[in-house]
């Protein structure tokens, strides 16, 4: 495969990556160039933003409770749908 083109994997990995470190020129580049070919890696990126967004937040009493659990799968549940 060529310099450009990455696999499903290493996109997935990358975009893994970038949700803690940032990523280099060329790995950047190529992220972008995949997943404007690759609709199913795009919408990966999207979900794993919004399931890293929604579990980052600190629950507000210490543990969550069940209700507050199911609450969220129905928002990321949701939110997935949408796309």
């Amino acid at each position: 495969m060529n310099k450009l083109l990455l696999s499903c994997l290493r996109a997935t990995e990358l975009m893994e990556k970038k949700l803690h470190i940032k990523l280099s020129f060329t790995e950047r580049l190529q992220l972008k160039a995949h997943k404007m070919i690759c609709k199913a890696c795009a919408d990966y990126e999207k979900q794993t933003y919004l399931i890293d967004s929604v579990l980052s937040k600190p629950p507000q009493n210490g543990n969550p409770s069940q209700e507050e659990i199911e609450s969220l799968k129905k928002v990321i549940l949701t939110k997935i749908s949408k796309d």
